[in-house]
C-alpha cells in the first residue's frame, strides 16, 4: 500500500467509527414532559439530523402531546413512527406537528423516522 491508500483507509475507518459512535453511543438528550393545566403532558422536540431531545420521560395513564418541529428538508425525517402505538405521521418541513397518545403501560417505546435511521425513546414511568 502506498501513502495515499493508507491515508484513505485511515480516513474511512475514522468516519465509520464516528458514525457507529453517533448512532449507538452518543449521549442522549433527555426531557421530562411538562403537564399543562388540562393535565396533558407536553414536550417540544426539534427534528434536525435527529431528535432533540431524543429520550422523553412521561407518566403512564396521562395523555401525552409531543410537538415535533421539523427544522430541515431532509427526506429521512419526513415522517415519524411509533410502532407500539400504531402511529405514523407526516412531518412537514418547518412546521410543528402534534402527536397525541395515551400510554397505559410503563416501559420504553421506540420512535423512528420512516427509514428507521433517526431514533428516539418514550420512557413511560
Amino acid at each position: 500500500m502506498d501513502t495515499t491508500q493508507l491515508v484513505v483507509t485511515f480516513a474511512v475507518t475514522g468516519m465509520i467509527g464516528f458514525v457507529v459512535w453517533f448512532f449507538f453511543f452518543a449521549p442522549h438528550r433527555v426531557a421530562t414532559a411538562v403537564s399543562t393545566s388540562a393535565g396533558v403532558q407536553q414536550v417540544d422536540i426539534t427534528v434536525k439530523g435527529g431528535y432533540s431531545p431524543d429520550v422523553i420521560e412521561v407518566e403512564r395513564g396521562k395523555p401525552v402531546q409531543l410537538n415535533f418541529y421539523r427544522d430541515e428538508e431532509n427526506s429521512c425525517s419526513e415522517e415519524i413512527l411509533f410502532p407500539d402505538f400504531s402511529i405514523r405521521r407526516d412531518l412537514p418541513a418547518f412546521q410543528t406537528t402534534a402527536v397525541e397518545l395515551l400510554p397505559q403501560e410503563a416501559g420504553q417505546y421506540e420512535f423512528t423516522c420512516g427509514m428507521h435511521m433517526l431514533r428516539g425513546s418514550l420512557v413511560v414511568k
